[in-house]
């Protein structure tokens, strides 16, 4: 028995070493909120301004179509029951026609959007990764986490890299 218990002991004292050390020399984690990066910056209320701008007439037009369509719609309605059978059938199928493109221009108005948003936001997170990585070096991080349920204020670094990314 007492050898056995020898070389159990024999086997945990590296393993209880190796246990330590890593305790000892934990790693250091920084941790940022992205989504205030794209929210916060300089650069996204920019990006904002500037798709906004972009969009504006485009949107403005939409509206007005779909407004359009809602009034014909409406004049369609109260007059429908004096129309002939003709003269009803060509205008539900004018009204048919309007709706179906009104749909369309909202859909591509809406893809249109997101894909210049999307693109914004890539150029913003592209040079927010790059300054990540400069802090990560500059504090010497071993990890810098971006999602996260919960996280201490002590390891979180987005207000540094704002202010960078400001810069």
């Amino acid at each position: 028995m007492p050898r056995t218990l020898l070389l159990a002991a024999l086997c945990a004292a590296p393993l209880a070493a190796g246990v330590a050390h890593a305790q000892a020399g934990m790693g250091r984690i920084g941790f940022v909120a992205t989504e205030r990066l794209m929210t916060e910056s300089k650069m996204a209320k920019t990006a904002d301004a500037r798709i906004q701008a972009e969009f504006s007439k485009r949107q403005k037009m939409v509206e007005e179509t779909v407004t359009k369509l809602k009034q014909m719609s409406e004049k369609f309605d109260s007059e429908a029951a004096g129309l002939n059978d003709v003269e009803r059938t060509r205008r539900a199928r004018e009204l048919l026609n309007m709706d179906k493109d009104v749909q369309r221009m909202q859909r591509e108005f809406t893809e249109d959007l997101m894909q210049r948003k999307n693109e914004e936001r890539a150029a913003i997170a592209t040079r927010a990764y790059k300054i990540i990585e400069q802090v990560a070096e500059q504090e010497k991080l071993d990890a810098v986490l971006a999602e996260a349920a919960w996280s201490s204020p002590r390891i979180d670094i987005t207000d540094k890299i704002l202010k960078l990314l400001d810069k």
